[in-house]
Order: structure tokens, then C-alpha cells, then sequence
């Protein structure tokens, strides 16, 4: 009797006629191609942004890989002869493992350190459900370890550089907020909202308030708006009366304008929308560098 393939069958069928054509190692290391590889010979991912696994879906997937096999090959790069370095697939391969596969089949990549890193957090951001501070972290980590802007990692990711932008200012809020978001005691709405609130105390103050009343975050809008904007009343009117009024839009404008300076971006305005705006700067060699993104803008 024929011996079971470790791969199952899901993956055989799959590999038979089409493009995934089995080679050996050496070849798939040479043309970047599929091979089957033995699981105790990789090791894991260094460049990882998931940090935690969820066990029910784990175990979920182990089941179904001992029924179907592997559908999905995993990518690693070779370090040696008889040792590789995992770039995506993380789960698959654990799941492997707990099903007592021995070999698995896997992309072959060639990829220096900077490459691996740059493969992994996007093949990452792409294809697993990552919570908003785990693909803040793997924004912010592409942008300084991989020398990319917010432009080019949108044009990388896919996605518009707004969107780079509000989640990598998540990575601003207390790491109590943050905790509260990978937790999903808030949403991504919530996060967005409390970002705007400038005083780390009344940021808490208004996250345990959420948390405690399960405030939507239309709610939690409406109280983080009379924070900001708190309403004043005058007992007379003068000329002088030029009290600061920033909307939603001026503040939106002065966060992202902080966020690509690098500078804590000041904007003053009064009732007839006149006002003024500062850019703050620390040094000569600061001021160049803030004369130099202004200039390309």
C-alpha cells in the first residue's frame, strides 16, 4: 500500500497541474520555486508582527490540514544547507506541526535581511487579521527599518496614505488605550476619536468611561467634541475677544502636519477665522529638515 503524502491530499491535487510544480531543493533555492521541506529544519520568523495566535482558530486549521492537507504553500528564504528561515505563514506551519506533518511544501525565496523584513510585514498586513495596533506596529516598522515613506507604504500596502497615517497615530495613545484596542474593548472608531483628546489623563479618563457604558463611538465623539471645544460664555463682546476656535478640520490638518514634520504643530484661531500657525524647531539642523520636507510639499 502507497504511503500517505504528509502534504495531504488538498495540495497534491493542486500541485500535479499547475503552476506550483514540485522541485527539489536546490532548484527551488536557484529559480524561486516550490519545494517540499523538512518543518523541523525551518525556524521561525523573526520579523513576526503578529504576536499572538488565537488557539480555537489554531486548532481549527490543524484539523483541517490533517483532513486536507496543506492548500496554501508556506515562503522561506534558505540560510544553509539544511537550515531556512520562515518569511509568511506562520499559522500553517504551527498547524502542521500539531498535526505531525514532517515536511511541508514552501516557497523558496532568495532575501537579504532588509527584504525579509519588508516581505513579511507586508505579506503579513495583507493576509492575516491583524489588530489596528499590530498593523500600526508593522507601518511604523517598514517605514524606519525599510527607509520608506507613508507614500511609497501606501503604494506597497495598497492603501491611501490617510489611512497610513490615522493608524500610525494610534501608536500615540497610552499603551492602556492601546491594550483596550488589540483587546477589542474599543474599535478603531473609538481609537481614531481618542487621539484627538491631547491630555493623556482625560484620554484614560474617557477610554474607562467608554469601557464602563459601552459608549458607541458617536458617544464617545460627542464627549471627546466638548473637551476640545469646550463652550465659553463672555459677558461682552470686544474686538480683543479673540478666543482660540479650531474645527474638526483644523485639527485633522495640524496632526497630520505634526506627524510629517516631526513637530508639535501649533494652529491659533478666532471667531473670524483669522489666526496663525507654528511649527516649532529645536535645532539648525532641525529646521533644515523641516525646510526640506516644506520645499518638497
Amino acid at each position: 500500500m502507497a504511503k500517505k503524502s504528509p502534504l495531504g491530499k488538498g495540495l497534491g491535487a493542486l500541485i500535479d497541474n499547475s503552476k506550483f510544480e514540485k522541485k527539489s531543493v536546490n532548484e527551488a533555492v536557484s529559480t524561486g520555486a516550490v519545494a517540499e521541506i523538512d518543518i523541523d529544519k525551518i525556524e521561525i520568523n523573526p520579523f513576526q508582527p503578529r504576536v499572538e495566535f488565537d488557539k480555537e482558530s489554531l486548532k481549527e486549521l490543524t484539523i483541517s490540514i490533517k483532513k486536507h492537507g496543506i492548500i496554501q504553500p508556506i515562503t522561506v528564504r534558505k540560510l544553509s544547507q539544511n537550515k531556512f528561515q520562515l518569511i509568511s505563514g506562520e499559522r500553517r506551519l504551527r498547524a502542521s506541526k500539531e498535526a505531525g506533518f514532517k515536511k511541508i511544501v514552501a516557497f523558496i525565496r532568495k532575501a537579504n535581511d532588509q527584504e525579509m523584513l519588508e516581505m513579511a510585514l507586508i505579506e503579513n498586513i495583507q493576509r492575516e487579521d491583524l489588530n489596528a495596533i499590530e498593523v500600526a506596529v508593522s507601518y511604523q516598522r517598514l517605514i524606519d527599518e525599510c527607509n520608506l515613506t507613508q507614500d511609497t507604504l501606501g503604494d506597497r500596502v495598497g492603501k491611501k496614505r490617510t489611512t497610513i497615517s490615522n493608524y500610525l497615530r494610534l501608536l500615540k495613545l497610552p499603551s492602556v488605550i492601546q491594550s483596550g484596542l488589540q483587546q477589542k474593548l474599543i474599535s478603531m472608531g473609538h481609537a481614531r476619536a481618542l487621539v484627538t483628546v491631547e491630555n493623556e489623563k482625560e484620554q484614560n479618563n474617557i477610554f474607562e468611561r467608554i469601557v464602563s457604558n459601552k459608549l458607541s463611538v458617536r458617544e464617545a465623539e460627542k464627549i471627546i467634541r466638548e473637551i476640545n471645544f469646550p463652550a465659553k460664555k463672555s459677558t461682552y463682546k470686544t474686538k480683543s475677544n479673540s478666543k482660540t476656535n479650531l474645527t474638526e478640520k483644523h485639527i485633522d490638518f495640524k496632526n497630520k502636519l505634526s506627524d510629517i514634520l516631526k513637530s508639535n504643530v501649533t494652529i491659533k484661531r478666532n471667531n473670524a477665522g483669522k489666526g496663525s500657525l507654528t511649527i516649532p524647531f529645536t535645532s539648525d539642523e532641525d529646521f533644515k529638515k523641516i525646510k526640506e520636507i516644506l520645499l518638497k510639499m
